[in-house]
């Protein structure tokens, strides 16, 4: 493709279901700092889609206008090397009035496809061109597609009943490290490595530990199995002498880990001096002893699963 300077603004469009509504918004504050009730956001925040569980596409916007001829007119500067294809994004904010068919989308597309100069291929194109009209506005960019790669997790040689679910290990891994960059992270109480196993998959610099010795070992596979490097220790979260950017506990509460309300309190306590932030995931509401522990509430939400939640919780 010729240089074509992009504007520096991306769109995201989000799929989620509403057991999910709550972690995926906190997860959207976390990275974008806003959240949004309409499934679409736009940031100059550029977030790989893949890395969030609830985000379906994202959209590189190279030209914007207020009409669709805006948009028709821009593009004919576009020249191709490489085979592409055009989407009409499905999920757009166009009211009930204004609403595209199916079929309008098609020649939409085609419209644009003849415009640009080059070689079309609407099975295995190179590039794909997204084109979404959002807030009154029309946008047209770079389109990427989001895959699923916490579903290639959901099968671990060792797995808990009571573990997070991939989905939702992956959202906190996002929550506590929205920018990986420069950031060292730590899960003290990591079981068999659920959110290790996102972290890492993501670049995420983080270590584990726990205090089972077999969990510790199950952890170790998950994460080689996976063929991802990271490492976990054995021993209780009071001999942590490395500090971190941001700390992950999915607090004990199984038939065989159950942690008493002192035990919790003892491993907040422990948390406080190695750790700036803290995400904590919890089936009580322990506010009273985060706040004994020295962390203060900065955002939280409930993750659903049916009848069972739990709560996400974000402190410095």
């Amino acid at each position: 493709m010729n240089q074509i300077a992009p504007t520096g603004e991306f769109i995201y469009t989000y799929a989620y279901t509403d057991d999910e509504e709550s972690l995926c918004h906190l997860e959207m504050r976390s990275f974008f700092v806003i959240d949004t009730r309409s499934k679409i956001l736009k940031s100059s925040i550029n977030i790989i889609p893949s890395r969030s569980p609830f985000i379906k596409e994202r959209i590189e916007v190279l030209f914007e206008g207020d009409e669709l001829s805006d948009i028709l007119k821009q593009v004919e500067v576009v020249k191709m090397e490489s085979t592409f294809k055009v989407l009409f994004v499905k999920i757009n904010d166009l009211d009930t009035t204004k609403k595209i068919n199916y079929q309008q989308k098609r020649e939409i597309e085609r419209e644009i496809g003849l415009i640009i100069e080059g070689e079309a291929d609407v099975h295995h194109p190179d590039i794909t061109f997204g084109l979404i009209p959002y807030e009154g506005r029309w946008y047209f960019g770079k389109h990427m597609k989001s895959e699923a790669i916490w579903l290639r997790h959901l099968k671990k040689p060792r797995e808990y009943s009571t573990a997070l679910s991939t989905r939702v290990a992956r959202a906190v891994a996002n929550i506590a490290v929205p920018n990986p960059h420069g950031i060292k992270a730590i899960d003290p109480c990591c079981g068999i490595g659920t959110v290790l196993v996102e972290a890492l998959s993501m670049g995420i610099d983080i270590v584990g530990r726990d205090i089972n010795p077999l969990v510790v070992l199950g952890s170790r596979e998950n994460i080689a199995y996976f063929d991802l490097t990271g490492e976990v220790d054995l021993g209780p979260i009071a001999e942590v002498s490395t500090n971190y950017d941001a700390t992950i506990i999915d607090m004990p509460y199984n038939l065989y880990t159950h942690a008493t309300p002192e035990d919790q309190l003892s491993i907040l306590k422990n948390a406080r001096p190695f750790t700036k932030k803290l995400v904590l995931v919890t089936i009580d509401n322990i506010d009273h002893m985060l706040e004994e522990a020295g962390f203060t509430i900065i955002d939280r939400c409930i993750a659903k699963k049916g009848v069972f939640s739990r709560e996400v919780v974000v402190c410095q």
